[in-house]
């Protein structure tokens, strides 16, 4: 089982989301770190966001360590797929 001390977690977002940074603040406050890449500033971030969310560069899109993304989780569904890996 993962925990969020050995667990990877990559979030894509964008500068202006509140979705983005409601999450990232719910996250900081569980102690679950995060890796914040900003798809406006990376162009291949952007294209992987749009082929996990059927061409559209919706955020906030969580990728986790097996590989697994969800678009716009709530903190809940993110640690229950934490739990589950």
């Amino acid at each position: 089982m993962a925990t969020p001390a050995t667990s990877h977690i990559t979030m894509y977002t964008t500068p202006w989301c509140g979705f983005c940074k409601r999450l990232k603040s719910q996250l900081g406050r569980e102690d679950i770190t995060v890796e914040e890449i900003d798809i406006e500033q990376e162009p291949q971030a952007a294209e992987y966001v749009m082929r996990v969310n059927g061409g559209n560069q919706t955020v906030p899109t969580v990728v986790f360590a097996d590989g697994t993304a969800l678009t716009n989780p709530s903190l809940a569904q993110v640690k229950k797929t934490l739990e589950a890996q």
